[in-house]
């Protein structure tokens, strides 16, 4: 599983699943942690709710939890591999529904993901709009 396109579609594949099975606080990480390096690091945008840098697999689990906190629901739709290689481009559109507020967005993000060794070493997710989420997830 080193190659880029296989670990991507697989992680997608193991998160699909890890929400079915209830997400955070329900399901193990354990399906997604072989995706994962060990010090992975995730950026989210500072003005998000979930913002900040998440590392390791311990600082993902703590991610997944706190987006369980501020979404209610959080459906990937479409999603178009615009790059594919050791550093890959992932255009996802997503509705989602605020817990604090009730709001529904429909939203895209684009991702850049780094590949090395077969696992994901480094995450960067671009919202559009990170005011108007930030707006639609607080009361």
């Amino acid at each position: 599983m080193t190659d880029p396109a296989t670990v991507l579609d697989g992680m997608y594949r193991a998160e699909a699943e890890y929400f079915a099975a209830g997400g955070p606080g329900s399901a193990s990480f354990a399906l997604l942690a072989p995706y994962f390096a060990e010090d992975v690091v995730l950026h989210q945008a500072d003005g998000l709710p979930f913002g900040g840098a998440w590392h390791g697999h311990a600082g993902l689990e703590k991610f997944f939890l706190e987006m369980s906190r501020t979404w209610e629901s959080f459906e990937i739709g479409e999603q178009e591999f615009l790059a594919v290689g050791a550093t890959s481009v992932v255009l996802t559109q997503v509705r989602a529904r605020a817990r604090e507020t009730g709001r529904e967005l429909e939203f895209p993000i684009l991702q850049t993901l780094r590949v090395e060794n077969g696992r994901i070493v480094e995450v960067h997710p671009f919202y559009w709009d990170t005011a108007a989420i930030a707006s639609a997830c607080r009361g």
